[in-house]
């Protein structure tokens, strides 16, 4: 049985960086680099026996691209992201703020 460890190792060297950030493609001049916000974990372990497993998983968001048109350098977001993660933090500031307006006035 192979060493749940070593192959964790194996699986681990192509994240961070390398996963955050895609292949810089060339579109008619313009070079586009797209970027991600990525999560992952693993897990393994085993018993006196010798039984063992582990196991992993891994997240990513796209969250936009840096543009390079000319010299012009510029990092363009992904709305629906965008938007999808202010969503909530509007919600709770709005929530927040009335609730320190209301204890402000008394």
């Amino acid at each position: 049985m192979p060493n749940i460890a070593i192959e964790l190792g194996k699986l681990s060297s192509n994240l961070g960086v390398k996963a955050s950030y895609g292949e810089q493609q060339d579109l008619d001049g313009v070079k586009v680099l797209p970027v991600a916000a990525t999560w992952s974990g693993f897990g393994g372990g085993s018993d006196e026996a010798g039984n063992g497993g582990g196991g992993g998983g891994g997240f990513s968001l796209p969250i936009g691209a840096y543009i390079r048109r000319g010299s012009e350098f510029r990092f363009a977001p992904n709305v629906i992201t965008l938007i999808a993660v202010l969503t909530p933090f509007v919600c709770v500031a709005g929530r927040t703020l009335g609730y320190v307006i209301k204890r402000l006035k008394k």
